[in-house]
């Protein structure tokens, strides 16, 4: 039997918002990883045999600026109907639920920033992406927009205090989470922190509350990725007249 290459496509949305610890996590599990940035990034996810969507710091419908915008919709719509695994991060999230019927909204509650807390809902009892996490972890985020309403049929998986949609799934493959498991405490050190002050946040406070959260977090982020991994693995199907 030939063996598959197990293609992992990482779409790149801005300069800033890389993969991070995702894609030598994936490889750790097997998995191969195409990164592209959403400008060449293709609308079908087909010669792949999954897709992350990577964040970006603006709207999922924000075409004018980001004119891959509809071809990335387009590319989670299809993981999504045709069950090949989807992992959509922050921004690549809220691609995902617009893509496939829910909404985003700018600029909506109270902004996210640094270490927080995200907890699962009774509904993830059973998922994929979240088997064997803690009830309740450590995450980072940065986002100031909110998925406000989840595509029809979806399963709301996780929330946090400031954000009631933190994780979701379309159908069976394709998932969407507000945080950011492909980042470290480490991140906020590249943080603005004028810009923080001006928001009435205090980088240093954040990055000490990041500190003592890592280790937890860095835990369960490394499960969602074995998980997501695994998940990969049992999607894959050989080829056509590829012996079996």
């Amino acid at each position: 039997m030939a063996e598959t290459t197990m293609n992992v496509l990482l779409v790149r949305n801005s300069p800033g918002s890389g993969p991070g610890r995702l894609a030598p996590w994936l490889r750790e599990e097997g998995l191969a990883v195409t990164e592209l940035p959403g400008g060449s990034a293709p609308v079908d996810p087909a010669g792949f045999a999954a897709v992350v969507l990577l964040g970006g710091g603006f709207l999922p419908d924000a075409d004018a600026h980001a004119p891959w915008l509809p071809a990335e919709r387009d590319l989670a719509r299809r993981c999504a109907e045709s069950g090949v695994p989807l992992l959509g991060v922050c921004l690549g999230a809220q691609v995902l639920a617009v893509a496939t019927g829910g909404a985003v909204t700018g600029a909506h509650g109270r902004p996210e920033r640094g270490s927080h807390t995200v907890v699962r809902r009774p509904e993830a009892a059973g998922d994929a992406l979240l088997a064997g996490l803690p009830e309740a972890f450590p995450v980072i985020q940065n986002h100031r927009d909110q998925i406000t309403a989840l595509p029809p049929g979806a399963v709301h998986l996780a929330r946090s205090a400031d954000c009631p949609v933190q994780a979701f799934r379309v159908g069976e493959r394709a998932w969407g989470v507000q945080f950011h498991p492909e980042v470290g405490a480490e991140r906020l050190a590249d943080w603005d922190e004028a810009a923080l002050a001006d928001a009435g946040l205090d980088l240093a406070a954040l990055r000490t509350a990041a500190l003592a959260a890592e280790p937890e977090a860095r835990r369960a982020a490394r499960r969602l990725v074995a998980n997501f991994a695994a998940v990969v693995r049992g999607a894959v199907r050989p080829v056509a007249g590829q012996p079996r």
